[in-house]
């Protein structure tokens, strides 16, 4: 099976797709697209696969994902279970190079706005007075017609061509897999996500997808750019941020919570992925005033 192309149609008076998704659950499949996705997360929380990315999203997460970059939004375990009142939503826009005509970002005036898509071939997140701006542009292009709207995109387009704010979250030598087989990839990622808070064998997921441990791991390495191993590391890590956010556990639960075995393992780990210690990253968060919901 080959990578779903999402291309979503645009009405028959837009030159691109302006879309408020709300949901249960995300239930995209890891999947690409050839148009440019900036995606604002309005509800919901889980663990974001964007190329050989892997962290933990959280409500009023922005990114801008380049074109043909495989990605996989999926919430936490409690969003699937029956008895959860727990509701996820998006806000995103998909437009392709050309959506304004073969050559126009190539005009003087749309210069760095053409190094902005070239940059978002890494993937970038959106943080400071930027996101403050573009999350504000894109809550109010719900009540505009298509012609305020493509005004917007372009306004919110020059905004992040001017902006020191974006972080990329690729590694600089990605290069997107666009084809070949994505169901065992795709059930690899369910059952890491199921999984992770316990010990978690290679052997297991490999013998499920009827493959033998060097196969399985070649094969994830290709898709995913990362080893098994480094893969789940993450985003035990990623699970460990959200715990530290919400400040209920102490950092010796959270570390037992969130699939490790010991203390200096996780703390090892942390450090080297978020590059301080728990205890540090969760007194920065407790002193940074969050986005207010719009």
């Amino acid at each position: 099976m080959k990578p779903q192309l999402h291309k979503l149609p645009c009405s028959s008076d837009a030159s691109f797709l302006y879309s408020k998704w709300n949901c249960k659950y995300f239930d995209k499949r890891w999947h690409l697209h050839k148009e440019y996705e900036l995606v604002w997360i309005r509800k919901g929380w889980g663990t974001r696969f964007i190329g050989d990315s892997v962290c933990h999203f959280e409500e009023g997460d922005l990114s801008l994902i380049g074109s043909n970059i495989p990605h996989l939004f999926r919430n936490s375990e409690e969003f699937y279970s029956e008895d959860n009142n727990l509701e996820a939503g998006s806000t995103f826009i998909h437009f392709t190079e050309n959506f304004l005509g073969s050559q126009f970002f190539e005009i003087p005036e749309m210069n760095l706005v053409s190094k902005l898509l070239e940059k978002s071939s890494l993937a970038l997140e959106i943080h400071g007075e930027t996101k403050k701006y573009i999350i504000n542009k894109l809550y109010h292009m719900h009540e505009e017609d298509p012609a305020e709207r493509l005004l917007s995109l372009l306004a919110i387009l020059v905004k992040l061509s001017q902006s020191t704010e974006l972080k990329p979250l690729l590694s600089a030598g990605f290069a997107a897999n666009k084809s070949g087989d994505t169901e065992k990839i795709n059930n690899a990622f369910e059952f890491i996500m199921k999984n992770y808070t316990k010990e978690i064998y290679v052997l297991e997921i490999a013998s499920k997808l009827n493959m033998s441990v060097a196969s399985f791991s070649r094969y994830f390495k290709y898709h995913t750019r990362k080893t098994f191993s480094d893969c789940v590391t993450e985003i035990r890590i990623g699970h460990a941020c959200r715990l530290l956010m919400e400040n209920n556990y102490s950092i010796s639960e959270i570390c037992y919570r969130s699939g490790f075995d010991n203390l200096s393992n996780f703390y090892r780990h942390f450090k080297k992925i978020i590059g301080i210690i728990p205890k540090e990253y969760r007194n920065r968060f407790l002193k940074t005033a969050k986005i207010p919901v719009l």
